[in-house]
């Protein structure tokens, strides 16, 4: 334990220095796998020391944001440290706190595409955790029904399997509400009141009620309508800031926006919503179920540069949408089938290569990557070498092809992926999952392996 700690940080006092010292950060964080770092001068980063670090699995560049990735758990464990060591002021609200508002802001006009997509996240990254659990205690209850492995628990004591759905299902029940407070946050609103937008829009009184010839529909549009209603309601409550008088302003501006944004949510937005949330779900199952081989295909093979563009962030609310408008996830496995592409590339490349660094990287970075999360494998292994990483592509496309075909779902929306996605997966596609990863895997190293990468030295 000593130990570990020692290098976690030893790991944070070597990144410090590496990224120029305290004064030269602008903010600091992490993610599940990632040291996210925003410097005022990239000109004082040691990047070629920084990259050879023992601990640092890869790098990568998002705007302004250097990435280092160091693996899950250790993410956060470096980040702390890394705070530890630095001064109160640069730890407070002062001054780095103008500095982070410059850096985001030179981020957002700089690539407002980038930018977009990474409010998109923010709004749904907070909510893995809850995804995560509920989508695996709903794959215990699908274990736990099924008489060939958990015998009559099912019907023997149907009170703890009713308990474990109400747990694996409140997710679902509240996630509208999540959605609209985390969405509130990010784009500088009220949380409260993006939580209240939210709980109008799910209200079961919507169904007593007729507006223009047409029954209204509670929670119609899901989280699309919800993104929608929230935007408007912190840009209107924003505003309202602005141009009430600041003695009327904390009384009258929460009412105002409520019944401002919550008229048109249900006249506009909320419709709206509906027909782009239903062209979602009906677009990507019908592309699923007409597409076949071709489109699992294409859609596991091209996830991989998706993902180092940080374009696939756009495609967390579809997920979402189809377990809202479906109860299952069509698109999740096949997109799996990417990260364990990733596998068989770097086992190949693990049993040609000579270069003891490397050796010790894939075989840090390998059972997490079974576990599915592919960063260090992506960006330790596969991606600098370059072939590997077309050989991992085209080894995923094989697996998404077959998922597709076998029309594979999953019953979460996202956060787990690799093995563990097995438990997630609908009633009598198990093994097809099973199947699919294990070619998958064999199809990844057979592409690596004839392609072969240029063995780097020590």
């Amino acid at each position: 334990m000593a130990t570990a700690m020692n290098k976690t940080h030893l790991l944070a006092s070597k990144i410090l220095q590496g990224v120029g010292g305290e004064a030269n950060i602008s903010k600091l964080e992490n993610c599940m796998t990632r040291v996210r770092v925003e410097v005022h001068d990239d000109g004082l980063l040691d990047l070629a020391s920084l990259k050879t670090l023992e601990g640092i699995k890869g790098y990568l560049k998002q705007g302004e944001q250097h990435q280092f990735i160091v693996g899950p758990g250790a993410a956060a464990k470096v980040v702390d440290a890394m705070r530890l060591q630095l001064s109160p002021v640069r730890t407070g609200s002062g001054e780095n706190d103008i500095a982070r508002n410059k850096a985001n802001a030179k981020a957002k006009y700089s690539a407002p595409m980038s930018g977009a997509l990474r409010k998109l996240a923010d709004v749904f990254i907070p909510l893995i955790p809850a995804f995560i659990a509920s989508g695996l205690i709903m794959g215990i209850i699908n274990l736990l029904k099924r008489p060939d492995i958990a015998g009559s628990i099912a019907t023997e004591y149907p009170n703890i399997l009713g308990l474990l759905a109400v747990f694996g299902g409140a997710v679902f029940a509240i996630m509208n509400i999540l959605v609209g407070v985390n969405a509130a946050r990010v784009f500088g609103g009220s949380q409260a009141m993006g939580g209240v937008m939210a709980g109008i829009l799910s209200s079961p009184a919507l169904a007593q009620i007729t507006l223009f010839g047409e029954t209204l529909q509670p929670g119609r549009g899901g989280v699309i309508a919800v993104l929608l209603v929230v935007a408007l309601m912190c840009w209107l409550e924003k505003r309202l800031r602005q141009w009430l008088p600041e003695s009327v302003e904390l009384i009258l501006n929460p009412l105002i926006t409520t019944l401002i944004t919550a008229t048109l949510a249900i006249i506009i937005l909320q419709p709206l919503g509906g027909l782009i949330s239903d062209g979602i779900a009906h677009g990507v199952n019908i592309a699923i179920d007409k597409g076949g081989l071709l489109v699992g295909a294409i859609l596991a093979g091209a996830f991989l540069p998706l993902v180092l563009s940080g374009l696939h962030q756009g495609l967390v609310p579809i997920h979402v949408e189809l377990i809202q408008a479906h109860g299952s996830n069509p698109l999740l496995p096949i997109l799996a089938m990417a990260g364990v592409g990733q596998v068989g590339a770097a086992i190949a490349v693990y049993m040609k290569t000579r270069n003891a660094r490397l050796k010790k990287v894939i075989k840090g970075a390998l059972p997490v990557g079974i576990l599915g999360i592919g960063e260090p494998l992506i960006f330790g292994v596969t991606l600098p070498l370059g072939r590997p990483f077309i050989g991992a592509c085209l080894g995923g496309a094989v697996g998404g092809a077959l998922i597709c075909y076998w029309k594979v779902a999953t019953v979460i929306t996202f956060g787990i992926s690799g093995l563990p996605l097995a438990l997630t997966i609908v009633s009598g596609k198990v093994m097809l999952y099973l199947a699919g990863l294990v070619i998958t895997v064999l199809a990844g190293f057979i592409f690596t392996w004839m392609m072969g990468f240029n063995d780097p030295e020590e």
